[in-house]
């Protein structure tokens, strides 16, 4: 997991000189989540509908999973976990969506158990767009509040934030491999 030194020059690193401690770990985050984000992008742009769901033989991903996952995971980590579920979060992510990514579910080979392509990137870019708004309006307190239920990788509000953009890259990295596995070049 990443750890933020608080004794670090951080106005160095472009954050607002003078704020507050907890708003600009608020900031760090954000900006990690934003970068994580738009590495996966790039593993994405290239890509057709098809490739989306080939699968590798053994048959154990592919980028529909991968990609409904991350929105599944952002949703839980930036806002579930930092706010609890709002009403209008069912306009974010259907049930259904939520019970096919969910963690512990398992990619299927049969293309017919998931949402469209489009629906599954709407889905993404809608998470990922109201978890950057909040994030921008998020309090500067409360960020290492225990959460609960309690998580393997985190225990606090900030350590979820962190997590979203490590575990964004764990997936990246899958997406990256099934990349290379369609003989696709590399984007970096």
């Amino acid at each position: 997991m990443n750890q933020v030194n608080p004794d670090s020059p951080i106005s160095s690193s472009g954050l607002k000189p003078g704020a507050s401690w907890a708003s600009q770990r608020i900031e760090i985050a954000a900006r990690h989540i934003e970068s994580a984000r738009n590495y996966t992008l790039t593993l994405l742009q290239d890509l057709s509908d098809e490739d989306w769901f080939w699968m590798p033989e053994p048959a154990v991903t592919h980028i529909a999973w991968q990609v409904g996952h991350l929105a599944f995971a952002e949703y839980g980590l930036v806002l579930f976990r930092q706010r609890g579920r709002l009403p209008e979060d069912a306009d974010l992510m259907s049930g259904s969506f939520r019970k096919t990514f969910a963690k512990g579910t398992s990619p299927s080979s049969n293309r017919a158990d998931y949402p469209e392509v489009g629906e599954i990137r709407n889905t993404f870019e809608a998470i990922h767009r109201q978890a950057l708004h909040e994030l921008a309006a998020m309090a500067d307190t409360g960020l290492d509040d225990p959460l609960d239920p309690p998580h393997a990788a985190f225990a606090s509000r900030f350590g979820a934030l962190l997590f979203a953009a490590d575990h964004e890259m764990l997936h990246a990295g899958q997406i990256g491999l099934l990349r290379r596995l369609m003989n696709k070049p590399p984007v970096r």
